[in-house]
């Protein structure tokens, strides 16, 4: 009796996990502001997130915003919930989830030596989302890229 019932909880775990892989959780438009920049510039950038219907994202554990290593910017490697991102708590029927309805802003610097031309910043969101309706939190990974451009000096 006990191997059934693992085994009924080891196929229920893989499912959630294959659901996960299936389906993007969270939609992330990321972008430079401004898109063309100049050498020791300060920019931003941009990142618009929409979830999926009947999501929410827990804040605990941590909300983790990181960064691939970018030559050409001075930029966090990565930001949480915990160390610089202010990013709102709501509730809701007794639930927290955090508040992205605002678009998250994150300061950078051109580096002095940045090469000329079209680059690629690319970063991934690590975060629980949560489903109320069907009974599930899961921790789930986002990637994103946003392309900008150096100008010459």
């Amino acid at each position: 009796m006990r191997r059934y019932i693992f085994l009924c909880v080891l196929i229920f775990s893989f499912s959630l996990f294959a659901f996960a892989e299936e389906k993007d959780l969270l939609k992330i438009e990321a972008s430079s502001s401004p898109k063309r920049l100049s050498r020791s510039q300060k920019g931003k950038i941009v990142l618009k997130i929409s979830l999926e219907e009947g999501i929410f994202i827990s804040p605990e554990p941590s909300f983790i915003i990181e960064f691939n290593p970018c030559e050409e910017l001075i930029i966090p490697k990565s930001l949480s919930t915990d160390s610089g991102l202010e990013i709102d708590i709501l509730e809701e029927n007794g639930e927290d989830h955090l508040d992205l309805r605002e678009a998250i802003e994150i300061p950078f610097t051109v580096r002095l030596m940045a090469k000329q031309g079209s680059h690629l910043l690319e970063g991934k969101i690590k975060y629980f989302a949560c489903s109320k309706e069907e009974g599930w939190c899961l921790k789930y990974t986002s990637k994103f890229s946003a392309a900008f451009y150096i100008r010459q000096p």
